[in-house]
């Protein structure tokens, strides 16, 4: 029913079988952005990679999708969204897990994604956090979200958010996207009010 609605966006090195992002894609149809290179991201490659599927979209048609982020997917979004003159085609976007890229042992794994940026997203944004990420700090976590106007949701101690944190389909979140999806369809709702109409 939402399939066409969700765009999937995997962090470094790709999200794995067991992933509630691919088990998401597999359960719900939502579509993946596939990246060339997962193990070698480049901050440029992906920020043109995600414009491209976007502007091939008919919104139109479907209207604006909602992002599912996890770790660098969460960068890659704000960072998209900083550059992009597009932001219109997404309506909301669930980011989880976003990693603290200007940390010291982050930033050798991942040398062209700094700085964070911390521009406010131009959509409605979910952020969630672990307390015990091993790569973000819960206070930093709690900046990112702030800085972009994000809500955010403490997971409590699950690690990185990940297949390894036990989270399965995790429908607490999955709930979380369906009512961004339906917070989407009502504001599309002739007569409803938005800020294009003001």
């Amino acid at each position: 029913m939402h399939a066409d609605k969700v765009l999937i966006l995997p962090g470094w090195q790709n999200s794995d079988v067991d992933h509630w992002q691919s088990r998401w894609e597999r359960a719900q149809g939502y579509t993946r952005v596939e990246q060339h290179d997962w193990m070698r991201p480049l901050r440029g490659d992906w920020i043109a990679r995600l414009e491209d599927v976007l502007l091939a979209r008919d919104v139109a048609r479907h209207g604006p999708v909602v992002l599912v982020a996890h770790s660098l997917g969460c960068v890659h979004v704000a960072a998209w969204a900083a550059h992009s003159k597009n932001t219109h085609r997404v309506k909301a976007a669930l980011l989880v897990a976003p990693p603290d890229v200007e940390r010291d042992d982050v930033r050798q794994l991942l040398p062209s994604w700094a700085p964070m940026p911390l521009q406010p997203l131009t959509f409605k944004s979910v952020v969630y956090a672990s307390s015990d990420d091993p790569f973000c700090a819960p206070e930093r976590a709690s900046r990112f979200a702030a800085a972009w106007g994000a809500e955010l949701i403490d997971a409590g101690p699950r690690g990185h958010l990940n297949a390894e944190s036990g989270l399965g389909d995790w429908p607490a979140a999955h709930e979380r996207l369906l009512q961004l999806i339906r917070d989407d369809a009502a504001s599309a709702m002739p007569g409803s009010l938005s800020a294009s109409s003001l």
